[in-house]
């Protein structure tokens, strides 16, 4: 009791009287909602409990708050009625008139002292196996919280009576009481292990800290404060993920550091290579404005030096002669605008020929090569197939074929089949032809097989020719005869194990078979025959 009680404060509260006053009020209301509703689920005993609790004076309160052990006594513990009726308790706030009754001096109540125990452990029962459906936070952080501080009040006070009683009768009946109202107690934390938890909390927190206990106590106490192992190993790791980010943060800072003059010097560099970059750019655009402008002057200066030929000749020719020349001059001027003219549109033309002749070419590039995709697909396919059709064959031969297949007919006349019987023979036919087609899928798998195998053989047997000597064998040598199925290098292990310890025999067990007896050869060598070839697949001949 020590724990509990030093781990839980008396919560500072309202005085009694006013608590029971706010409740009775409070009951009323209830008592009034509650008959206005339907009320055949709940018990007539708590309703008539209610209304008497409700009306008779506090004195009496205690002594009608003894009824409710013989109404849980009606049902058996931890069962749903029971859960019911102390959840119908609970709503008509009878559990709450316990707890508050507790605080009452009980010397001036009829039962005195016993009749503390009682409610004490009535409360105790009543709170036990109590999931109330509505108010639940005021349920686990109020009510329950209370009961405990007055049940520790009222074991104070019955410690206190027990100190100061005189009598042996007296101080036997106070610590009767006394253990009724710890036994409740500590019920009623087993039905609640938050209430263990906050008391422990609490003890561990204030006496045992800094005892020798550090890590350990720390632990506990991050787990009694978390609510849950799990939460305090997040945490943990949560911690030990930011001091891990934290170092390589810093890490790669440092390193940023150490590479800053370098980043400096290289951005300088490259600075300095832009702007370089720049002002040949803009060196470039100044040169070839500048030689626009020479080109555009010259081109003005020949202009104005044809000009001036033109008006010296047109003095020097006579005035009759000026419309001829003017009309030469127009001629000639009207022909290099039409070869100009024409040699542009021969190149226009030129090019758009020139267009249209390589989207043709190249159209029949992709065609060329869609048939002889498309001729290789076909291929395949038909070698795939296991039908193959008749070769092609020539006029002189069809003629040749029609003529014998006449000549049969002319020897050999058929009798004319019913409709039945052409069907049937087409349906054998079918069947055969099927039959065939089977069988020789079958014949060409087993000849792919005997192919396969007969390579494996004559690859095996050109690696067992050209194979070095001992001496001369190296790892290479070694990957080439080590097997990569399990089975296979497993048996070749056993058999060489095997062939080893044939050698490390004495000469008198390898003398023949004449010499060997059953007894003689060791019973852990397998059945093996020495100086053969395992082969993976085969089995050893008898």
């Amino acid at each position: 009791m020590r724990l509990y009680v030093q781990g839980l404060k008396i919560r500072s509260s309202q005085p009694t009287r006013s608590r029971l006053m706010f409740l009775s009020t409070r009951n009323k209301i209830i008592k009034i909602n509650m008959s206005q509703n339907k009320t055949e689920n709940v018990d007539a005993r708590i309703l008539s409990l209610a209304s008497e609790v409700t009306e008779v004076s506090n004195q009496n309160v205690p002594v009608l708050l003894l009824k409710l052990k013989e109404i849980l006594k009606t049902t058996p513990s931890l069962s749903k009625e029971s859960k019911k009726l102390k959840e119908d308790l609970y709503n008509y706030d009878l559990i709450q008139y316990c707890v508050l009754v507790l605080k009452q001096d009980y010397s001036r109540v009829n039962g005195g002292w016993a009749t503390a125990a009682k409610l004490a452990e009535i409360l105790s029962n009543c709170c036990v196996g109590l999931d109330p459906s509505e108010d639940v936070e005021e349920f686990y952080n109020k009510i329950l919280p209370s009961a405990v501080d007055n049940l520790l009040f009222l074991g104070r006070r019955l410690q206190a009576r027990f100190i100061r009683a005189i009598k042996d009768e007296e101080k036997s009946e106070f610590l009767h009481f006394f253990r009724t109202v710890t036994d409740s107690l500590c019920w009623l934390f087993g039905g609640h292990i938050q209430l263990t938890v906050c008391g422990l909390r609490a003890l561990l927190s204030k006496q045992w800290t800094g005892k020798g206990f550090g890590r350990e106590l720390g632990r506990l106490l991050d787990l009694l404060y978390s609510g849950s192992y799990q939460k305090v190993e997040m945490q943990r790791l949560h911690q030990a993920a930011c001091l891990v980010q934290a170092v390589w943060k810093g890490f790669q800072t440092r390193k940023r550091l150490k590479k800053l003059p370098k980043a400096v010097t290289s951005l300088q560099r490259g600075f300095r290579a832009k702007r370089e970059q720049e002002w040949l750019h803009f060196k470039r655009l100044k040169e070839e404005e500048e030689l626009k402008q020479q080109l555009h002057l010259q081109r003005r200066r020949a202009m104005r030096i044809f000009n001036e030929k033109q008006l010296t000749l047109l003095e020097i020719v006579h005035a009759g002669q000026v419309d001829k020349h003017m009309q030469e001059m127009q001629e000639k001027s009207a022909l290099m605008i039409q070869r100009h003219w024409r040699g542009y549109k021969e190149r226009r033309n030129f090019h758009q020929q020139r267009q249209a002749l390589k989207q043709y070419k190249a159209a029949v590039t992709i065609q060329r090569t869609a048939i002889r995709f498309l001729k290789k697909r076909r291929c395949i396919r038909e070698a795939l197939s296991p039908w193959k059709g008749p070769a092609e064959l020539t006029d002189a031969r069809r003629l040749e074929l029609h003529e014998k297949i006449d000549e049969h007919l002319r020897l050999h006349p058929v009798s004319q089949l019913s409709e039945e019987q052409s069907k049937e023979l087409h349906v054998r036919a079918q069947e055969t032809l099927g039959q065939y087609l089977l069988k020789r899928r079958l014949q060409q798998k087993a000849e792919l097989c005997r192919k396969a195998l007969l390579a494996q053989i004559n690859t095996d047997i050109t690696m067992l020719m050209n194979a070095p000597g001992l001496k001369e064998a190296t790892e290479k040598h070694l990957e080439v005869f080590t097997s990569r199925s399990m089975p296979v290098a497993a048996k070749a292990k056993q058999c060489h194990n095997t062939l080893l310890k044939y050698t490390r025999w004495p000469w008198w067990k390898k003398l023949g078979d004449e010499f060997m007896d059953d007894e003689v050869v060791p019973k852990e060598l397998p059945a093996v025959e020495y100086g053969t070839l395992f082969i993976g697949g085969s089995k050893p001949s008898s």
